[in-house]
């Protein structure tokens, strides 16, 4: 129990599925509109995998008075070391300005501490004053990356007359995205007609772990199966794809479609990971990847997606921006929890 006004008590205590009207009423107070199925999937996900999320509900004698939700990240964008990203905080109006929201971040920080966990990443639109504000306060810093943004209903970039991007294994944001060789623009079309790119299913968990260790040179099998079962268990989230060339896996991308942290008040797609085998660089599988999700995302009426990227990473930039990426007009920030 925590007092944060004379005569005023929180209590803090695990978010509960009972929880979810006052958090969407708050939420929806916030955002200026409802979104309960996005509070509904964050809070069934969480159950589902309960080690992988953290939330947290803050109540007085009125109810429910605040909340904070962050999900761990594992392989997310090449990540080596796990994180976590805080998805949603707020509070009650008239709970409002007692340190509320500050608490239920030091129970979140305590959390990720005793889990292994030592920064926590969130992004925000550079207009929202009120939470970049809140955000300084917490001890946020703005992060070393750019988030990209494209329209699907746009398509992907034609990639003739774009200089060819060669990386080598493990070279970039964890070194997902490979690109081909001189000729990669006449494979590129070849790909796109030859690729036969289809919703990722459970038996391709092998043949996707084994790409993704040979580019990054690490085991993250744990990481792919368990997105993998959520695409199985809420399609309505992951929206992830595999390549396959001759009959054989090549590629994959890793992606959710959901309506997300502060500020993104409408349908939006993450693409997480995407990676290309050493044998097919220079067949453009990633572009034929890409475009086969922007088709399907515009079917689904969504009309953003995101990424993230290292701000030093210029092939990766690279490669993103001749798919129709630009630079988004939202702000990645992180936390450094052991200072």
């Amino acid at each position: 129990m925590t007092e944060v006004a004379a005569g005023q008590l929180l209590t803090i205590r695990a978010l509960t599925r009972d929880d979810l009207p006052a958090v969407v009423t708050i939420d929806a107070a916030l955002e200026g509109r409802p979104r309960g199925d996005y509070v509904q999937r964050r809070l069934a996900a969480a159950l589902r995998e309960p080690a992988l999320h953290a939330q947290f509900a803050a109540t007085d004698e009125s109810g429910l008075a605040g909340y904070i939700l962050a999900r761990v990240l594992e392989g997310e964008f090449g990540r080596a070391q796990p994180g976590l990203r805080l998805e949603m905080v707020g509070m009650r109006p008239d709970a409002r300005g007692h340190g509320g929201g500050a608490q239920l971040f030091k129970v979140l920080a305590d959390w990720a501490g005793r889990h292994g966990i030592r920064n926590l990443h969130t992004g925000a639109t550079w207009h929202d004053a009120q939470m970049l504000h809140w955000l300084g306060a917490m001890g946020f810093e703005l992060a070393p990356n750019y988030i990209l943004q494209a329209t699907p209903g746009e398509g992907t970039r034609s990639p003739l007359g774009d200089e060819d991007i060669t990386l080598a294994t493990g070279q970039g944001v964890g070194g997902e995205v490979n690109f081909g060789a001189p000729e990669g623009n006449d494979h590129e079309r070849l790909a796109l007609g030859r690729a036969e790119v289809r919703a990722m299913r459970p038996e391709d968990l092998r043949e996707i772990a084994r790409i993704d260790h040979g580019i990054t040179g690490r085991d993250r099998s744990g990481y792919i199966a368990a997105r993998l079962a959520e695409a199985m268990d809420d399609s309505a989230i992951r929206v992830s794809l595999s390549a396959r060339l001759d009959g054989a896996i090549v590629g994959f991308v890793m992606a959710r479609a959901d309506l997300g942290d502060f500020g993104r008040t409408e349908p939006v797609a993450v693409v997480d990971t995407i990676g290309v085998d050493i044998s097919a660089w220079e067949h453009g599988i990633g572009h034929a990847l890409m475009a086969q999700l922007f088709a399907n995302l515009g079917e689904l009426k969504i009309e953003r997606v995101e990424t993230l990227v290292a701000s030093n990473d210029l092939a990766l930039l690279g490669f993103f921006q001749r798919t129709g990426f630009v630079p988004s007009q939202r702000l990645s920030f992180v936390r450094h929890l052991d200072e």
